[in-house]
């Protein structure tokens, strides 16, 4: 039985953290993400990102991601 998710959001979520090194998308520490949140639209996580990637603009080793969790949720919708 599969569950079929009908919303016309697309929920993005935008985290980051300190990673093992440059040539990977592998954190130092997975307990200690920073999960800035969880946003309605691409437009409000971008912006979310932004700001987070800027402020950590002298931290060459901390990286923050957009997931389009909207994909995730409904596969066949993409």
């Amino acid at each position: 039985m599969t569950t079929t998710i009908e919303s016309d959001q697309r929920l993005h979520l935008v985290f980051g953290g300190e990673l093992e090194n440059l040539d990977g998308v592998r954190f130092r520490d997975v307990k200690g993400l920073d999960i800035v949140g969880i946003y309605p639209d691409y437009a409000s996580a971008q912006a979310a990102w932004k700001a987070k990637a800027q402020s950590t603009v002298d931290s060459a080793q901390t990286r923050y991601f957009v997931v389009h969790l909207h994909r995730l949720l409904e596969p066949q919708a993409v």
